[in-house]
C-alpha cells in the first residue's frame, strides 16, 4: 500500500474530504463541504485554497510557485516557525524558519456536527529540526473549514528548558486589484516600518496601498477588515493569541525581483497576517502552549 493510499485509508472521508498527489509530486487534502472548497499541502501544512460556496478564490496562491522539498511555497498561509523573518544570528538559516519547508503528518480528520471539516496536523522536534533549532516541540496545524476559515498554529515545549520563539500565519488574500483595496480596523494603532526607522501611528481609518508596504503593527488584537469594491466583499480578519498585525506587498519593484512570483502578481495580492514576534515573542516554560489563529470570513 503507497502512504497516498495509506491516508485515505485511514483519514478520507466519504464525499467531503480526501488525498491526492499532483504533478508536482506533492500530497493535498481536498475538502469539500456544504459551505466551502478548500486544498491544504502537507508540506508546510500549508492552506493553499479556500474558496467559500459562491465565492472568489478568498486566498492567492502564484501561478510560479516552486514545488520542492525544502523551498517554500508562495502563497495561501505560510507557516512561520520558530522564527519570524530572517534569523538573528545565522543568515545562512532559512528565511522565517523550517516549519514551511518540512512535510507534517495528519493527525486527525472529522466532520464537526454542524457540518464543518476538520484537520489537524503535527510537527515533531527531529535530528531534522534541531540542525536549526536546538530545542524539543510539538507544533500543531489546526483547520476548521466552514463558512469561517480557522487556522491555528499550536506549539508545545516538551523540552527540559524553556524556549523563546516568533512565529507567524503569512496570510495572502487575494484582490481584484491593489489600488482599489483598503484596509480597515488598525486606526490609532502604531507600528515599525520595515525599512524606515522610527515609530509610527496609522491616523486615517484605512489603510491604502499604493506602493512597497511592509508595517508591524504592535499591541493590537484588532479585527481588520478588507474592503474590495470590485470583488463586492468584504473579508473580516480577526485572530488570537497575537499581538502583532504584519501588513505587506512587495510593491512592483521587488516584485520583479522574485522568481517565484510573476512581475504584475503585486496587484493581485495583500498580505495580513497574525504575528508572535517583536514586542510579542513568545517565552514558554516546559510543558507549556501557546495558540496563535487567524479567523477568515465574509462579512454579508
Amino acid at each position: 500500500m503507497t502512504y497516498l493510499q495509506e491516508l485515505n485509508e485511514k483519514f478520507a472521508i466519504a464525499e467531503s474530504l480526501a488525498f491526492i498527489k499532483q504533478s508536482n509530486d506533492f500530497t493535498y487534502i481536498t475538502v469539500s463541504n456544504q459551505f466551502a472548497d478548500a486544498k491544504i499541502c502537507l508540506h508546510g501544512a500549508q492552506i493553499i485554497s479556500y474558496r467559500p460556496a459562491d465565492q472568489h478564490e478568498m486566498l492567492w496562491l502564484s501561478p510560479m510557485s516552486k514545488y520542492e522539498q525544502g523551498k517554500a511555497i508562495r502563497g495561501g498561509i505560510p507557516v512561520c516557525f520558530p522564527w519570524f523573518g530572517p534569523h538573528k544570528k545565522d543568515e545562512a538559516k532559512p528565511q522565517h524558519g523550517f516549519a514551511r519547508l518540512m512535510n507534517w503528518q495528519v493527525a486527525q480528520t472529522a466532520v464537526l456536527p454542524n457540518g464543518e471539516s476538520f484537520i489537524r496536523m503535527e510537527l515533531y522536534s527531529s535530528t531534522e529540526t534541531k540542525s536549526y533549532w536546538p530545542y524539543d516541540f510539538i507544533a500543531e496545524m489546526i483547520f476548521t473549514i466552514g463558512k469561517i476559515l480557522t487556522v491555528s498554529l499550536k506549539i508545545t515545549n516538551t523540552s527540559r528548558i524553556q524556549f523563546d520563539y516568533s512565529c507567524a500565519l503569512h496570510s495572502y488574500f487575494n484582490i481584484s486589484v491593489i489600488e482599489d483595496i483598503s484596509i480597515i480596523g488598525l486606526q490609532g494603532s502604531r507600528y515599525y516600518k520595515h525599512d524606515q526607522p522610527g515609530d509610527f501611528i496609522q491616523e486615517s481609518s484605512k489603510l491604502k496601498i499604493g506602493q512597497v508596504e511592509d508595517r508591524h503593527y504592535y499591541s493590537t488584537n484588532s479585527t481588520c477588515i478588507l474592503s474590495d469594491p470590485k470583488f463586492k466583499r468584504r473579508i473580516s480578519i480577526a485572530k488570537t493569541g497575537s499581538q502583532v498585525t504584519t501588513v505587506w506587498n512587495p510593491g512592483s519593484a521587488n516584485c520583479f525581483g522574485m522568481s517565484d512570483m510573476p512581475n504584475e502578481a503585486y496587484r493581485r495580492f495583500v498580505c495580513i497576517e497574525a504575528v508572535n514576534a517583536f514586542s510579542d515573542t513568545i517565552c514558554l516554560t516546559p510543558g507549556k502552549s501557546h495558540e496563535t489563529s487567524t479567523i477568515i470570513g465574509l462579512i454579508e
